[in-house]
């Protein structure tokens, strides 16, 4: 009898259907490559890794493979999300929609891990957005500020979309149009434009920093002032705007 590997003993629902909803029929499953272990391995020998979480843990895996083969990093973000209330048996006792809406931006909360990785042609990044079903069981072995909630499991319901990020120009598209957002710009002006979060905008500015997509200019009182780096689509009337500033 084959044994499963001890990373799908340990695999919750969401990275389950994730990996069955992506890989094809002649993938190979749960494969030893360089002495990791590949969620998806295709014909092409392209290497397929899903995180549903933080990428800080796949940083030195990453790394080490990237010098060699090609990974395409998977993650999931959910814009529509239920909570589902279950009891210490795992019975189901209330469901809800969650107010929280996910948005591809939120990518930028892990990409400040790997942000470096871009800059090689062998990386890639993709992102599912999904709904999904947040499973909590009321068992009083939750977190200090939650107690009697414990996050229990997270399921698929649907993958509705996915954008697949391969150079670092790929991701100037989340910066809005000089219309809307001058260069050079700041991470509040930043924030505003793009309707996220001032800590978001501090996490997409330094990401893109890092790819080398993105460079610093100048300041503005206390604050940073970024625009599109040298050879970079939009660099030209960013680096215009800037010596007028």
């Amino acid at each position: 009898m084959i044994q499963p590997h001890i990373g799908v003993l340990q695999e919750k629902s969401l990275h389950a259907s994730v990996k069955t909803w992506y890989a094809g029929p002649e993938d190979q499953l749960e494969t030893k490559v360089d002495g990791y272990v590949i969620d998806i391995v295709r014909a092409d020998d392209l290497l397929v890794e899903i995180q549903t979480r933080s990428f800080a843990p796949l940083k030195r895996k990453l790394g080490e493979l990237t010098q060699t083969r090609r990974v395409r990093l998977v993650h999931p973000i959910a814009t529509e999300k239920w909570i589902v209330k279950v009891d210490a048996e795992g019975e189901a006792f209330g469901r809800r929609k969650s107010p929280k809406r996910g948005r591809v931006e939120d990518l930028f909360n892990e990409m400040v891990s790997v942000s470096h990785l871009m800059e090689r042609e062998t990386f890639a990044v993709e992102v599912l957005l999904i709904q999904e079903e947040d499973v909590r069981c009321y068992d009083g072995k939750g977190s200090w500020r939650h107690p009697e909630w414990r996050a229990y499991d997270r399921r698929l319901l649907d993958v509705v979309e996915r954008r697949r990020f391969e150079e670092p120009e790929d991701f100037l598209a989340f910066l809005p149009d000089d219309e809307r957002l001058p260069r050079p710009f700041t991470n509040r002006e930043l924030a505003k434009a793009a309707g996220i979060r001032m800590n978001l905008a501090g996490k997409m500015t330094y990401s893109l920093r890092h790819m080398d997509a993105l460079t610093v200019v100048g300041k503005k009182v206390n604050a940073q002032l970024f625009t599109e780096a040298a050879g970079m689509p939009g660099a030209g009337s960013a680096n215009r705007a800037s010596e007028a500033t």
